[in-house]
């Protein structure tokens, strides 16, 4: 397929690998311009572009940007054919994203997003560690395979980016509507607990609304207080202990 992926973050990161390595033809784009993208992440035959161009001519668009950065990149969603599958793989994050007051009183974070960009999304990629997704793939049948969640309204969004998780080395579990999607923000059970897809739905099932903002706010602050920032990640073993005992 043909993909433009926005952002060069951790996530983003691996998915231009992990995606181009698989056979897709792989544009990505950063805020900062192509000539900072290095050729390591060129490697699997991506191209480095500018913003508008990741847009162009592609039929799926991947969002590998912090959330508070979404409305930024509306005006360049507005210019998608209505088929064009977007794919949103950010969190809410206060000390981040700074106060979103919908998201505070409760909105879905990926019905915000929807909303902000005018047109239906998938929600994919966002409920797994950076680390995770960077050095735990595997092939399709092998046991123990992670799986992350999907949500999406509309079938062909859902039947694509669960397509696509399965070429990053990750089983798939649908999860069904956007609405129903807080079941895989920050602080449910859900959340980069690494779970197999035969644990993922009770997992989904078990998320409690009320407790995401505490849970998430309290892994923020254990992470702060172990590694002295709020914005480095773990590694892919420490952080998953961390958040399972928090969420689970």
């Amino acid at each position: 397929m043909k993909i433009g992926i926005l952002g060069t973050g951790n996530i983003g990161k691996t998915l231009v690998r992990e995606l181009s390595a698989a056979g897709h033809d792989v544009k990505v784009a950063n805020a900062r311009g192509p000539e900072t993208i290095g050729p390591e992440l060129l490697s699997s035959g991506a191209r480095a572009v500018t913003a508008p161009e990741a847009f162009k001519d592609v039929e799926v668009v991947i969002l590998s940007i912090p959330l508070n950065r979404i409305p930024d990149i509306a005006p360049l969603v507005a210019g998608l054919p209505d088929d064009t599958v977007v794919i949103d793989t950010s969190n809410y994050y206060p000390f981040r994203d700074n106060r979103i007051e919908a998201i505070e009183g409760g909105q879905v974070e990926s019905l915000w997003v929807s909303e902000q960009l005018g047109r239906p999304i998938a929600k994919a990629w966002n409920a797994i560690g950076s680390a995770s997704l960077a050095k735990k793939g595997k092939p399709a049948g092998t046991p123990g395979r992670i799986a992350i969640p999907v949500a999406a309204d509309r079938d062909r969004d859902r039947e694509v980016a669960m397509a696509l998780v399965g070429d990053t080395g990750l089983d798939v579990f649908d999860a069904g509507h956007l609405a129903d999607s807080w079941r895989q923000q920050p602080g449910a059970p859900a959340y980069c607990t690494d779970l197999t897809r035969e644990e993922m739905g009770s997992a989904l099932v078990a998320a409690e609304r009320d407790r995401l903002p505490k849970r998430r706010d309290l892994g923020v602050a254990v992470m702060q207080e172990r590694i002295g920032d709020s914005t480095t990640n773990p590694d892919e073993d420490w952080g998953v202990r961390l958040v399972r005992v928090i969420n689970m």
